[in-house]
């Protein structure tokens, strides 16, 4: 337990996973593969000697594991022998939510005295507020790219969401151009996503946004280019020009 917003620090957390596997000795730290997972598990595996197996996929056995290599075109089976406490992040979109039961339990521990950081202190958080569904999590995502032209136009895709009750994200060119808040961003350096229904609108499909929303259950593509890479993965495609397109459907939901 650490003093004020302390806790909220990942070195902070590294002191705690390290006192925690300290007491238990685990066999497994199990975190997600987030911004904030990645940054505190390789400084536990720093400080525990151990070499992390991030973003798993696919769990084979106690020791071996699926990741993906090369923005997901590739896939690498590892087996983590270099110790017997075994740190891996989970890719989340990859597995199905568990069911709860009334059997579902778990402990929680209060850790006391966890050591802060002298050298990093909290100052604040700055938190978007929206009243859509987190873009992490919701059951349609509706995206934008470099075909919607600029950020106003997103107001299009924003009326759509809004209709079906998901959330708005974006391609890395349409962030890279100002259109619209890195948070919106889906692919590789962005989000990964796997929802329900995911509408990618001007979206030309390169890999670093493929490897981002590909896992979703069902993908429509709307873009004018025939060619256009999102045709290949897309369940799908229309072959539109967005600007018709997008609020002809958004009046017909």
């Amino acid at each position: 337990k650490a003093d004020g917003n302390s806790s909220l620090l990942a070195e902070t957390v590294t002191n705690a996973v390290v006192a925690a596997n300290k007491k238990h000795g685990y066999s497994h730290i199990v975190a997600a593969a987030t911004k904030f997972g990645a940054n505190y598990l390789g400084r536990a595996g720093a400080q525990l000697g151990v070499s992390p197996v991030s973003d798993v996929v696919e769990v084979l056995s106690d020791d071996t594991f699926v990741r993906p290599l090369y923005a997901g075109n590739a896939l690498a089976k590892v087996i983590a022998k270099d110790s017997p406490l075994k740190l891996i992040s989970i890719r989340p979109t990859a597995f199905e939510k568990a069911e709860v039961s009334n059997n579902s339990s778990s402990t929680t521990e209060t850790l006391d005295d966890v050591p802060a950081n002298e050298l990093t202190e909290w100052l604040l958080e700055s938190v978007s507020k929206s009243e859509r569904p987190d873009l992490g999590s919701a059951s349609v995502v509706v995206s934008g790219g470099r075909g919607m032209k600029n950020g106003e136009n997103f107001a299009l895709l924003e009326a759509l969401a809004d209709k079906l009750g998901g959330a708005v994200g974006a391609s890395r060119a349409a962030v890279d151009a100002g259109f619209v808040p890195n948070d919106l961003q889906v692919g590789q350096t962005g989000k990964v996503v796997a929802p329900d229904l995911y509408i990618a609108c001007g979206i030309s499909g390169a890999i670093q946004h493929l490897s981002g929303m590909k896992d979703s259950k069902t993908i429509v593509a709307i873009n004018k280019d025939a060619e256009a890479p999102i045709f290949q993965v897309a369940d799908y495609g229309l072959v539109a020009d967005l600007f018709d397109a997008v609020p002809e459907l958004t009046e017909k939901v």
